[in-house]
């Protein structure tokens, strides 16, 4: 069997972006607005695109995002549709300590959402992804610290 090549990164972006997200997707997500948190789902999901063409696994920064992707993965003839349409593939969900990480710290993770979101970011754009827990009251917050996502990016800026 030949193997599918991943989509292109712009590809991905359209789909992301097309993607339809209803009540149903944010039923175990009551964090408001729902807008930045539908922002964060989105830009993730476009992270997830680059990641998976680097055959990369990434951290996720966000709990309030992360209980978004779990409404969106239950709606499973919605999320198969557009996991096909953006990816090739299925994107499977690998909880903190499952999948293929071979182990890699939940750092060494989001230092590499940290550069997925390099690549598919467009020009001025902000990611919410990294202090949204704290914008929208989660009462323990995830994220990257706005100072190691600036490390991140400066050693990026260095190669």
């Amino acid at each position: 069997m030949r193997k599918r090549r991943p989509p292109h990164l712009g590809h991905t972006s359209a789909a992301v972006a097309e993607l339809s997200l209803p009540d149903a997707v944010f039923k175990t997500c009551p964090w408001q607005p729902r807008e930045l948190v539908e922002t964060g789902l989105r830009q993730w999901l476009r992270c997830c695109g680059a990641a998976l063409r680097d055959g990369q696994v990434i951290g996720m920064p966000s709990h309030a995002v992360d209980e978004a992707w779990h409404g969106l993965i239950l709606c499973t003839a919605r999320y198969a549709t557009f996991c096909d349409r953006a990816y090739g593939r299925f994107l499977h969900h690998h909880p903190d300590g499952d999948g293929p990480a071979g182990g890699d710290s939940m750092s060494e993770q989001l230092r590499r959402t940290v550069i997925a979101w390099s690549l598919v970011a467009e020009p001025g754009e902000q990611c919410v992804l990294w202090d949204l827990d704290r914008r929208v009251g989660v009462a323990h917050p995830w994220g990257v610290d706005a100072t190691r996502v600036r490390e991140i990016e400066s050693a990026l800026a260095r190669r």
